[in-house]
């Protein structure tokens, strides 16, 4: 009973702290475990917030189990040191990683730098590989063009050392056969329309000039979902305005007379927060990337409209398309900034907060020092034990705070009317 005992102490003492496919040709397998790793960028739990609601709430049948293990401050070295304690015990399928933007040192590039970086994310990459795992393997971001601050680096220095570390990450990945997420291209040619557009104080790398704000891990999540492989496809809906409506795998018709569709969808459309101009949102960097247009297609098709334009209301909004656009299809995810899936996507956000935050408590706090408590007890057996015991307890948590994040992803009943107008 000894090690019960210690696995209770070391439990109170962190309290405090607080076989279906996929639908498209990309890695991901019903029942997957994702994990979600990288540095102090990860550990912000945005893109990976995102990732997780994109792949429980957009990809709901493919009942997938997502952990983020971000930690600020890593390198990817950082990382291959502490992978066996905190990743490989919890059997990942699938592993996304972020490294290389305290790889690069805050200086210029020089081939030490890349030398460094290949052979920690090749470790990484054939350790993960050996487990089983397939990892995307994901550039670093970039730093923001006005607010990065160094006494010794400029931006377009510190951007340059980062573009030469995508390289290298990109080539490891090709020459392993394994997916590759660029995240820095997305950030970088995200931030020169947003900041020609909105002015050069709309930061896309965070004010601190290296940490994004929302809009910039949209940007981060998406490059990583297209790593995934991930089609994009959330539904079409066919309004046939002489004849019956339908709707594709995921939703299911109601009930339809003339204009008039309602439905239930077990799958939903990303929705986004904040205004079209803050970088403290998600919405305002829509115009500069094609999140929606790739990764987001909720379409409406109106067939046999004799008018030339027409009402579209659903939800909470209304807006008039042409014949034309209903013909050839409408993404009711972009079009809409409030739907009827908003209210349940804020809702399933916080869940997916709260979990993630407990994760990082989970393995900073906790799983990460068992190496260093079992070696200082002169690895004493009860203590083993009684580490691996309370391992358990805590993954446990963390799997009924998924299951909790899954079961909020239910079928949402709406309501599509379309009314020609004259």
């Amino acid at each position: 009973m000894r090690h019960l005992a210690i696995a209770f102490v070391l439990l109170a003492s962190v309290a405090p702290a607080r076989s279906e496919e996929s639908r498209s040709p990309g890695i991901l397998k019903k029942g997957q475990r994702v994990a979600v790793v990288g540095d102090s960028i990860t550990e912000q739990k945005l893109y990976s917030r995102y990732l997780e609601l994109y792949l429980t709430a957009c990809l709901h049948e493919l009942d997938l189990r997502v952990v983020q293990l971000g930690w600020g401050g890593e390198t990817a070295s950082g990382f291959a040191n502490r992978m066996n304690n905190d990743l490989l015990p919890w059997k990942p399928d699938v592993v996304t990683t972020c490294y290389g933007m305290n790889d690069g040192g805050y200086r210029k590039y020089e081939e030490g730098i890349g030398k460094g970086y290949r052979g920690a994310m090749a470790d990484i990459v054939g350790r993960c590989k050996k487990a089983g795992a397939v990892v995307v393997v994901g550039s670093p971001g970039a730093v923001d063009t006005l607010y990065f601050k160094n006494p010794n680096t400029k931006p377009d220095v510190y951007n340059d050392n980062l573009a030469h570390l995508r390289d290298v990450g990109r080539e490891l990945a090709q020459g392993q056969g394994l997916p590759f997420a660029d995240v820095h291209e997305a950030m970088v040619t995200a931030m020169a329309k947003g900041k020609a557009a909105l002015g050069d104080a709309y930061d896309v790398c965070g004010r601190d000039g290296v940490h994004p704000g929302p809009n910039g891990h949209l940007l981060m999540a998406g490059a990583f979902l297209k790593g995934l492989g991930v089609d994009g496809e959330i539904g079409t809906f066919t309004v046939d305005l002489k004849g019956a409506a339908t709707a594709s795998d995921g939703h299911r018709i109601v009930s339809s007379e003339g204009g008039k569709v309602e439905l239930e969808s077990a799958r939903w459309p990303f929705c986004f927060s904040g205004d079209e101009k803050s970088s403290g949102g998600t919405r305002s960097i829509l115009p500069f990337t094609t999140f929606n247009q790739e990764l987001n297609r909720l379409t409406l098709i109106v067939k046999n409209l004799d008018a030339e334009k027409a009402q579209v209301l659903w939800g909470p909004a209304s807006k008039t398309f042409t014949r034309g656009e209903l013909e050839k299809g409408v993404n009711l995810a972009a079009e809409f900034a409030e739907t009827p899936f908003s209210e349940g996507f804020r809702k399933l956000d916080s869940l997916v907060a709260r979990k993630q935050s407990y994760e990082t408590v989970m393995i900073k706090q906790t799983i990460n020092s068992f190496p260093r408590l079992v070696e200082s007890s002169g690895k004493d057996k009860e203590v083993e034990a009684s580490a691996e015991a309370l391992r358990r307890v805590l993954v446990e948590t963390q799997e009924r705070m998924g299951a909790e994040v899954r079961a909020a992803v239910v079928p949402i009943k709406h309501t599509i009317v379309v009314t020609p107008e004259k």
